[in-house]
């Protein structure tokens, strides 16, 4: 069984609160590589930065979630990902217009069902790392909503409620293990 589970969906929506709550509850958890590549761009006067150059930052993140991926596949129990593969490919694809999506069917695969946050108005913020605004992260999750049934997977869309009870029903959804 893959034990590797993304959760995904509108930029704002709580994605990150709720791995700090799995994490808490110990849980194996990976950080957004968006979120990573930005702070290491900005410290390194880098350019592969989505306001600057997304192509390259969408490349950087595919590079960056394969060694995720691979990396986590030695930890015992399930392991959560702050967005994955699909996430990155699926940017790439929206900038270049490149069919990118496609050359990953069934390579790197993750558990079967993703889970994702709806577009959440009362918990979207901006911040140094989160730059644009809430109708591009509405537009990024109508992609997602398409591109992961598109690649096979079962989409479980989260609800809007407190992050304790988010994880509750997140878990309430995958087998014991």
């Amino acid at each position: 069984m893959i034990k590797c589970v993304v959760i995904s969906g509108c930029s704002g929506g709580g994605k990150s609160t709720l791995l700090e709550e799995l994490s808490r509850r110990g849980y194996a958890t990976v950080e957004e590589p968006g979120r990573r590549i930005v702070r290491e761009e900005l410290a390194g006067q880098g350019a592969a930065l989505p306001w600057v150059d997304p192509a390259a930052f969408a490349r950087r993140a595919i590079a960056m979630a394969l060694e995720d991926r691979k990396l986590a596949q030695v930890q015992p129990g399930w392991t959560f990902f702050d967005r994955g593969l699909i996430d990155a490919a699926s940017a790439l694809q929206a900038t270049t217009g490149k069919a990118m999506l496609e050359t990953l069917r069934d390579q790197h695969p993750y558990h079967h069902t993703v889970f994702l946050t709806p577009p959440w108005p009362e918990t979207y913020v901006h911040d140094p790392e989160r730059r644009h605004g809430f109708e591009e992260a509405v537009a990024e999750y109508d992609r997602l909503t398409t591109a992961y049934p598109e690649m096979g997977y079962d989409v479980v869309i989260l609800p809007k409620i407190d992050v304790a009870a988010r994880a509750d029903f997140l878990l309430s959804r995958l087998p014991e293990l």
